[in-house]
């Protein structure tokens, strides 16, 4: 839903607004109470992201963090320990939940901007000693947001995957923005799936639905799962009104998704050809840009507050550090239009906006 008067919103692709025939699928949704199992709306969404990604079962839940969550919790118990990237959103950015909700701790590897190989996990897991936490699961993100949007390579996650299983390891994928590694790559869900125990998958980023995430795997693991769900109070009632916008998702805005990554791409231009600015994490293989500012040109916040003032709003995620996220709320003329603005930028620019402010 293009808004071409009002700010181009780059924030991130959790702003977007429902499309009308999202809000008509879900004004017309056929609804029940869930937690009796009654919705059939969630059960058909829940089958067909379970279909998707190659599982038994699936269940929907509010949000990615409650399912990662809830994979935390069904795959270890208080005192182990799980595995992950040193950047990753279910260590970083879910509050402390691994150990505040399952009693787990994390070993965790910077790799090559929070990506892992076999390489860096091998001599990863803990004897079997009562000195140790027990090592028991392995958790990648798939794309992985704090490395720049990056898409792990398939045959990585395969040998990492077999790694694990050698070593009676549980695999999970945050897969947030699985979607997006799937146009990027030409990739099925169903193949990536098939690489994890469990996978989460969230509908309320890149494919624009107001809320909503679900975590697929074995069925008696989402069976599992539902107990977990209802400990966290994830249980929801008539939630096939929202669930219809999860399925229009699914059935209209996945393949548009390679939008987003051209339109990633036009902006990462316009920064690594614009004063002060250099890409992080190397090329953009998504729909998502962090950039680092270079002190001299000004602070993450001041060049954020001097492109507020043009109409093209960012997210600061460190002193030197701003995000651009692309989404289906921003079309090609928005692009170009926040491209130019970043391209003009100078420190001068940016100086006499701080001061304003």
């Amino acid at each position: 839903m293009v808004n071409p008067g009002g700010p181009i919103d780059l924030r991130s692709d959790t702003v977007t607004k429902p499309t009308a025939a999202m809000r008509r699928a879900m004004a017309e949704a056929e609804v029940g109470d869930d937690v009796f199992g009654d919705d059939p709306t969630v059960k058909r969404l829940e089958a067909r992201t379970a279909e998707l990604l190659g599982k038994e079962a699936a269940v929907f839940v509010p949000s990615g963090t409650m399912a990662n969550q809830i994979a935390v919790s069904i795959h270890t118990r208080p005192g182990d320990e799980l595995l992950c990237g040193s950047t990753a959103h279910v260590y970083v950015w879910e509050a402390g939940g691994i150990a505040r909700l399952s009693g787990v701790t994390a070993r965790t590897f910077a790799g090559d901007g929070g990506l892992f190989t076999v390489d860096d996990v091998r001599s990863a897991v803990r004897p079997d000693d009562a000195h140790y936490a027990r090592t028991r699961l392995v958790c990648l993100e798939i794309t992985h947001n704090r490395g720049g949007g990056r898409i792990q390579p398939i045959d990585q996650v395969g040998a990492v995957s077999r790694w694990a299983r050698e070593h009676n390891l549980a695999m999970h994928l945050d897969g947030a923005r699985l979607w997006n590694a799937v146009v990027a790559t030409g990739r099925p869900a169903a193949e990536w799936g098939r690489l994890f125990d469990t996978v989460s998958v969230c509908f309320s980023k890149g494919l624009g639905a107001p809320v909503g995430s679900a975590l697929a795997g074995s069925a008696s693991l989402i069976a599992q799962a539902r107990r977990v769900r209802k400990l966290l109070g994830g249980g929801m009632r008539q939630a096939g009104v929202i669930a219809a916008g999860a399925l229009h998702a699914l059935d209209h805005h996945i393949e548009r998704l390679s939008d987003d990554h051209e339109h990633a791409r036009i902006l990462a231009d316009a920064f690594t050809g614009a004063f002060g600015f250099t890409l992080e994490s190397g090329p953009v293989e998504s729909n998502l840009v962090w950039v680092v500012v270079d002190p001299a040109l000004g602070s993450a916040a001041e060049v954020a507050t001097y492109l507020r003032s043009h109409g093209v709003l960012v997210s600061v995620l460190g002193p030197q550090v701003i995000r651009a996220c692309t989404h289906l709320d921003v079309d090609r003329d928005q692009i170009e239009r926040a491209a130019r603005v970043i391209r003009e930028i100078e420190p001068a620019m940016v100086s006499a906006m701080s001061l304003v402010y």
